[in-house]
């Protein structure tokens, strides 16, 4: 197995609802399927998929999915565009889990829930710079 993550699916009861809440991030789907939403990302896609789909398609009761002890993190190239970031997302509807602040080990990071509770870090790590072209993330940077 390659060292890499493809598609990420973020199961939804309303798709269309948090695929909004996307959209108000300013990002832009690149196709809308029965129960799915796709917006591509550099290197990956996210699909958001009915929860009761993705359910079905792994053989399990709706309920048994819950959320898991995870984040999506998001890096970006200040402290400043971590709080900006963090006040675009509670403007479309994000509930701030923790307000974007320096954290102990030289960053500066903030947490929130989108709308169906998926959790995400909004982060700017100074030891680990994105790439200048197109902003994308590597440990350590590049």
């Amino acid at each position: 197995m390659d060292h890499r993550i493809s598609l990420i699916t973020l199961a939804a009861r309303d798709p269309e609802a948090l695929a909004g809440f996307y959209e108000a991030l300013g990002w832009q789907r690149v196709e809308t399927v029965p129960g799915m939403v796709v917006f591509d990302l550099l290197g990956q896609a996210i699909g958001i998929y009915s929860r009761e789909a993705l359910a079905e398609d792994m053989g399990v009761a709706p309920d048994t999915l819950g959320h898991g002890a995870m984040t999506l993190a998001h890096n970006v190239g200040s402290a400043e565009d971590v709080d900006a970031l963090m006040a675009k997302a509670e403007a479309a509807g994000a509930k701030i889990l923790r307000p974007g602040g320096p954290v102990h080990w030289g960053g500066h990071i903030g947490y929130f829930a989108d709308p169906e509770g998926h959790v995400w870090e909004i982060a700017h790590n100074p030891f680990s710079p994105l790439r200048a072209e197109d902003g994308a993330f590597r440990w350590r940077g590049y």
